[in-house]
């Protein structure tokens, strides 16, 4: 796919150059692979997001429908997905229902606007302990917000905090259903050892159907989907708008920024998954909008928000699939799924999808990555624990916020002290070497050569304003040389300005030499531009020492 900023769905291109029977055959065998796993998934993350299951299933067929249709990935599968489970669920405790539709209306708007702005290619600014802390953080909250259902306790409403729902749990550990935990872990282990040995096959949808029969069998009485929430409807609901008034949508808009930010950052990080297994590119730009638009459908029919799912998209990706017609017939098949076995799906025991949902927490964690970054630098480390602490113990949304704050001093420390700051100093006279060995000319006595390398950015623009003080004695003349500057931002420029100042009263003359064009325009419009008997700008080094010497001459 060429032109990848633009808008233009992947579908749309793939296909005008034409589709044949082949790619269908490819394509309906990835669509009801994916579709046999997101079947059961998408349930468990409802049910996990303190949402009924039957809008897992309905964001699944919709969203679904549309990111593959609309996406800037030829392959990417779009629906509920683990990352949303924390953000819903305490939407839903603080807000309600109504209030998450309307924060999912929101972000569908600001994501559709992202699109229009071109943000998609921002995405891949966002730094990789930011990202594995607050994934691996996740992880950790799905895996505690199924310990209810695994272990079949008591709790009448499981908090939505940290730390009342870990006492929660503790109060509650009592309680404990011996039934319900033997057959989680019966679920479990059938999940592993098919994922493991029989990788072709539907490891989820399989064991899922077994602790069904095995629930319906067994003389215990265990949690099932019918029981906690009724049956499971088989047919798609009418529109459900949320109501909207200006209070409301005040008090939703910091969610309704994770939501976009999350649905935009995870549905960008399952395609570029996706361009490394198919060996393409997608168009980020596309893909936000088709999160945008997708969202919006989900919310207006009361589904959950949606983003790319990275597993499925891999599962989609291994099926064989080729085009987005696989992601669509996904979605087609769990609709018919749906129609076909609605009454069928109240029989299974929340006890398997808790299984189902531990191992989505285990694949989400990224242990590896997170183990490989905790032998980074100490300061990447400290990124990495503190999105990772603040997102189990705190809210997702300041870990990000913290996370990309000290991303962001971590880098400006880093950059200042890349900066390189030095004098040029003259050698003996049977040595006529300079520090920097590109250049092998005598400075005359009272002529003082510095050299920057690296950015004049705010990070490192005190060190410039330091050099003064190495000089107590003010030289005649003065050569900055800045060939080796490639940016110079406002705070660089302010520093710049002052060190001028310093020189001007001083009665120095200053030459700068080898500024990039574009720098040299840059200083000129904010007011730093050339006055004889104060600043010189010139083309080399070379130029700076033949002028300094003139100037040396007059004087």
């Amino acid at each position: 796919m060429h032109n990848n900023s633009s808008l233009e769905p992947a579908a749309w291109t793939l296909l005008r150059r034409g589709y044949g029977w082949d790619q269908l055959r490819r394509d309906l065998g990835a669509g009801l692979t994916v579709a046999v796993v997101a079947l059961p998934l998408s349930m468990a993350l409802a049910i996990a997001s303190g949402a009924a299951p039957e809008k897992g299933l309905h964001t699944a067929i919709v969203a679904g429908f549309l990111i593959s249709v609309l996406g800037g990935s030829r392959v990417q599968i779009g629906g509920p997905t683990g990352a949303f489970i924390p953000v819903v669920f305490a939407v839903i405790q603080e807000h309600g229902y109504d209030g998450l539709l309307l924060a999912t209306l929101i972000a569908s708007v600001l994501l559709v606007i992202a699109s229009f702005a071109r943000l998609g290619s921002l995405m891949r600014f966002m730094p990789q302990p930011v990202i594995t802390g607050f994934t691996a953080g996740i992880a950790v909250i799905i895996f505690i917000s199924q310990i209810k259902d695994l272990l079949g306790l008591e709790i009448a409403q499981l908090p939505a905090e940290f730390g009342p729902k870990m006492m929660a749990l503790a109060d509650a550990l009592p309680s404990v259903h011996w039934p319900t935990v033997s057959l989680a872990v019966a679920t479990l282990i059938a999940i592993i050892l098919m994922r493991r040995l029989l990788p072709r096959w539907p490891a989820f949808l399989i064991a899922v159907i077994a602790a069904a029969l095995a629930c319906a069998l067994l003389p215990f009485s265990l949690d099932t989907i019918q029981t906690r929430f009724g049956d499971v409807p088989s047919s798609m609901p009418s529109l459900a708008l949320p109501t909207v008034d200006l209070a409301q949508i005040i008090r939703v808009l910091p969610a309704a920024f994770t939501i976009a930010f999350l649905a935009g950052l995870e549905s960008l990080m399952s395609a570029a998954v996706a361009d490394g297994m198919i060996g393409e590119k997608h168009r980020p730009n596309a893909e936000l909008m088709a999160q945008g638009v997708a969202n919006a459908a989900s919310a207006a029919i009361g589904g959950l928000p949606a983003t790319g799912a990275v597993a499925r998209t891999a599962t989609n990706v291994r099926a064989g699939a080729v085009t987005p017609v696989a992601g669509v017939i996904h979605a087609l098949l769990i609709l018919l799924g749906m129609s076909f076995f609605a009454p069928l799906l109240g029989y299974i025991p929340l006890a398997a999808l808790a299984a189902v949902l531990l191992v989505v927490a285990w694949n989400m964690s990224e242990h590896e990555e997170f183990r490989h970054l905790l032998r980074a630098p100490v300061g990447d480390r400290w990124v990495l624990l503190v999105s990772f602490g603040l997102t189990v113990a705190v809210d997702l949304t300041l870990a990000i916020e913290v996370g990309m704050v000290m991303a962001a001093f971590l880098f400006m420390h880093r950059m200042a002290f890349a900066v390189e700051m030095d004098a040029i100093e003259p050698q003996s006279a049977d040595d006529s070497t300079f520090d920097f060995p590109d250049q092998r000319e005598l400075l005359p006595e009272g002529i003082v050569a510095f050299q920057i390398q690296g950015p004049l950015f705010f990070g490192a623009a005190s060190r410039l304003q330091d050099v003064p003080r190495l000089y107590p004695q003010a030289p005649p003349v003065f050569i900055l040389r800045m060939s080796s500057v490639p940016m110079i931002d406002a705070s660089g420029a302010h520093a710049l300005r002052g060190f001028l100042g310093h020189w001007h009263r001083a009665g120095t003359n200053v030459i700068i030499s080898g500024l990039k064009p574009s720098l040299k325009l840059l200083l000129t419009q904010m007011r730093i531009a050339e006055s004889p008997g104060d600043l010189r700008f010139v083309d080399d080094f070379d130029h700076a020492l033949t002028l300094a010497r003139d100037l040396m001459d007059r004087t």
